[in-house]
C-alpha cells in the first residue's frame, strides 16, 4: 500500500529531481526483493527499516540516532556523503549542517520506500542535495565535483568531504560501497597533492608571475578561441589531444592522417614527439612553473623557420617560455590569486580546468574549442609495460644522459614507478595495469569532466592504460573514416588569429588595457603593503600582551584591537593575493600548556597568524 507521504514527496521530486523520480519509479531487475524489506514502528513512533533480517536504523529512536551521526561529522565546509540512505534519518540531519549532502544508495526501491514512509519535503527542498543511485557507484566522482562548487569556502579553502556510513546497508553490499569509498578517498587526495605542491612550488609561482605580469597586458586569452571547432555550415571539427603516456608511440604511423582530419592539441611533453615525426600541432599547452618543465620545449621552436604552432600558457610558467618564437601565444586564466587579481582588472583570459596535470588542462582547452568529438592518445595514467612516457620523451633523454654506473637510467625509472605509491587497477582492455595515487587522481578528474560535459564524445586510440569511465575505445579504422579537412582547419585557425590580432591590438584597446594594467599593479602593491603593515602591527600587539599581566579591561581592549586589524585585512581586496603563501593551519588545537588560559592561547595563535601573513606579504612585495 502506498502511504500518503508518497504523493507529498513525489510533488517536490517531480519539480526538483525529475531524473531521480524516473529512476525510482522505473521497473527493472536491479532491486531488492519485497520479501527482503520490512518496516517496523519504533518505540518513538518513527518507522524503522529491516533489510534481509538486518535492522538499518535504531529500533528505539531512529530520528535521534540520525542526529547523533550528523553531530559526529568532522567540521568543515565540504559535502557530507551518506552511504546508505535507509529511511533518510542521517541524511536529513546532515542537511541541517548547512553543507551539501550527497546521498549514495545502491537500491532505488529503498529510496521509493523512504519517500512512502516519511515526509521528506523539507529535506528535498534544500537546493544542495545530490543523489547517486544504483549503477556502478562511480558517479560519486561527478557528484563530488558538483558539491565542491556548492560548498562555501572557509578562509579561502575548501574542506574535504565527510562520510556517514550506514553500516548495515554498506555491509550488505560491501564491494559496491567499497568502490564508492575508494573514489571518495581518491578525491580527498587532491587536497594532499595541492598542499604538497604549494609547499614545494608556491614561491616559484609568485616569482614567475611577478616576472610575467606584463604578459597579462600583452597576450590575448584563450576565451577568444572559444568555438573555433564548433558546428557551422560545414559541421564541427574533431580535436585530437596528445598526452605523453607510453601508448603515444602506437599512433606514430597515423600522425599525418590525424593531422589531416583534426585540430591537433599537444601537451608540452609531447611536442617533440610530433616534431620528430614531421608534424606540427596546431596548439601546445604548458602550465607547469618549473625550470625542468620548460626544457620540454628546448630547441623545438628554434628548429623551425616559420613555426605553425600556437602556445597556450598559464601566466606563472617559467618566464623564458613566453619569449619563445611560437606563431602565437595565448594565456589561459591564472590559477593563482595574484594573477587572477590583475587579470580581472585588465583582461580576463578564460579559465581552464586544473586537475593537477597539463593533460587535464589540455583536455579542457580542447573542449573549449567547441567540437563534439575529442580523440585522445597517450592518456594512459598508468605504466603499461612499466613505461612512464613515450619513447624519446625529455624524461627518458634526461635519465639516459645523466646515467652512470652508480645511478643508471633504470634506477630513474624504478624511482618514478615506486615514489607515487603504486598499485594495480583495472585497465581499459579489462586486465590489470600498474598506476599510482597521483595518476588515479587525474583519472577521477577526467571522469568528473566527462560526466559534466556529456555532449562531448571522447575516444581513446589505446586501451593499455587505466580504465576511465566516459572514455570510449576506438580503433584506427574508425579514425580514418573521418573526412580529411586540413584545408578547412587551417582556414578557420588563420581567420581566428587574424580577427584576434585586429581586435586585441587595436590602438585604442591597447591604450585602455595599458591604463587598466598600471592601475591594477599599483592597487595590488598598495594593498599588499597595507596588509603587511596591519599584520606586523597585530603580531606586535599580541607579543607585547603576552609579556604582561593584564586585567579584564586591558584584555578586552587587546581583543578589540586585534579584531579591528583582522577586519581590515579581511576587507582588503588583495587579501587572497597577499595571503597565497600563508602557511596553512596544521589542524592542531592551540592552547597554553602552562595555565590553560584561553586568552594566552588566542594571543599565541594571533602571533602565528599575523607573522605568517606579514611574511607572505613581504615576499610578494619583494618580487616587484
Amino acid at each position: 500500500m502506498i502511504m500518503p507521504y508518497w504523493e507529498i514527496n513525489r510533488e517536490i521530486l517531480s519539480r526538483q529531481y525529475g531524473g531521480l523520480l524516473e529512476e525510482i519509479t522505473a521497473k527493472d531487475d536491479d532491486l531488492l526483493a519485497p520479501e527482503d524489506i520490512k518496516i517496523e514502528t519504533t518505540q518513538s513512533g518513527e518507522p524503522s527499516l529491516c533489510v534481509k533480517g538486518i535492522y538499518v536504523h535504531s529500533q528505539r529512536d531512529p530520528l535521534r540516532e540520525g542526529q547523533r551521526l550528523a553531530q559526529a561529522v568532522e567540521p568543515g565546509s565540504g559535502p557530507v556523503v551518506v552511504l546508505g540512505f535507509g529511511l533518510g534519518y542521517a541524511a536529513q540531519a546532515a542537511a541541517g549542517l548547512g553543507r551539501p549532502v550527497i546521498v549514495v544508495e545502491k537500491y532505488r526501491n529503498l529510496l521509493r520506500i523512504a519517500f512512502e514512509q516519511r515526509d521528506l519535503t523539507d529535506f528535498l527542498s534544500k537546493n544542495r542535495i545530490i543523489f547517486v543511485v544504483g549503477g556502478t557507484g562511480e558517479a560519486i566522482t561527478g557528484a563530488l565535483g558538483i558539491a565542491d562548487e556548492l560548498a562555501p569556502a572557509q578562509s579561502g579553502e575548501k574542506s574535504a568531504p565527510a562520510v556517514i556510513r550506514n553500516r548495515a546497508l554498506a555491509g550488505l553490499d560491501e564491494q559496491w560501497y567499497r568502490t564508492v569509498e575508494d573514489k571518495i578517498r581518491t578525491w580527498k587526495m587532491r587536497d594532499e597533492v595541492n598542499m604538497a605542491t604549494l609547499k614545494r612550488f608556491g614561491k616559484r609561482w609568485v616569482r614567475n608571475l611577478s616576472r610575467n605580469m606584463s604578459a597579462i597586458r600583452d597576450f590575448p586569452g584563450i576565451s577568444r578561441l572559444e568555438g573555433l571547432a564548433a558546428d557551422n555550415e560545414s559541421g564541427s571539427l574533431p580535436v585530437f589531444l596528445a598526452a605523453a603516456g607510453p601508448s603515444l608511440d602506437k599512433i606514430k604511423p597515423l600522425l599525418r592522417d590525424i593531422y589531416s582530419r583534426c585540430i591537433v592539441v599537444a601537451v608540452d611533453t609531447s611536442l617533440r614527439f610530433f616534431l620528430k615525426n614531421g608534424v606540427e600541432p596546431d596548439f601546445v599547452l604548458t602550465v607547469d612553473p618549473q625550470f625542468w618543465n620548460s626544457r620540454h620545449l628546448d630547441r623545438c621552436v628554434y628548429e623551425r623557420a616559420r613555426p605553425k604552432t600556437a602556445l597556450i600558457a598559464e601566466s606563472a610558467v617559467y618566464p623564458p617560455v613566453l619569449n619563445l618564437p611560437f606563431k602565437n601565444i595565448f594565456l589561459c586564466g591564472s590559477l593563482f590569486p595574484l594573477g587572477v587579481f590583475v587579470e580581472d582588472r585588465v583582461d580576463p583570459k578564460g579559465r581552464l580546468g586544473a586537475g593537477g596535470s597539463v593533460a587535464t588542462t589540455a583536455w579542457d582547452f580542447a573542449r573549449t574549442l567547441g567540437g563534439s568529438e575529442i580523440w585522445i592518445a597517450g592518456l594512459d595514467l598508468a605504466f603499461p609495460g612499466l613505461k612512464t612516457h613515450f619513447r624519446g620523451a625529455r624524461f627518458e633523454e634526461r635519465s639516459n644522459s645523466e646515467s652512470n654506473r652508480i645511478s643508471p637510467a633504470e634506477k630513474w625509472v624504478v624511482r618514478a614507478l615506486r615514489d607515487g605509491f603504486p598499485f594495480k587497477a583495472r585497465s581499459g582492455n579489462g586486465g590489470q595495469v600498474l598506476t599510482d595515487r597521483r595518476l588515479s587522481l587525474y583519472a577521477a578528474w577526467f571522469e568528473n569532466q566527462f560526466r559534466r560535459y556529456a555532449g562531448v564524445k571522447n575516444f581513446s586510440l589505446s586501451n593499455d592504460g587505466l580504465a576511465i569511465t566516459g572514455l570510449e575505445a576506438a580503433d584506427a579504422k574508425t579514425l580514418l573514416a573521418l573526412p580529411e579537412r586540413r584545408a578547412e582547419i587551417d582556414r578557420r585557425i588563420e581567420n581566428a588569429f587574424a580577427q584576434i590580432e585586429k581586435d586585441f591590438n587595436d590602438p585604442e584597446q591597447t591604450r585602455q588595457r595599458t591604463e587598466r594594467y598600471e592601475n591594477a599593479v599599483s592597487c595590488l602593491k598598495r594593498g599588499i603593503g597595507s596588509i603587511k603593515r596591519a599584520a606586523e602591527e597585530g603580531a606586535s600587539i599580541a607579543r607585547q600582551a603576552l609579556k604582561r599581566e593584564l586585567n579584564p579591561q586591558q584584555k578586552n581592549k587587546i581583543l578589540k584591537e586585534l579584531d579591528e586589524i583582522t577586519r581590515r585585512i579581511a576587507e582588503s581586496e588583495v587579501k587572497e593575493a597577499a595571503g597565497f603563501l600563508f602557511p596553512p593551519s596544521s589542524g592542531e588545537k592551540e592552547g597554553d600548556s602552562e595555565s590553560g588560559d584561553p586568552f594566552r592561547a588566542y594571543l599565541k595563535s594571533s602571533i602565528k597568524l599575523f607573522s605568517g601573513l606579514a611574511e607572505a606579504a613581504e615576499f610578494n612585495l619583494k618580487q616587484g
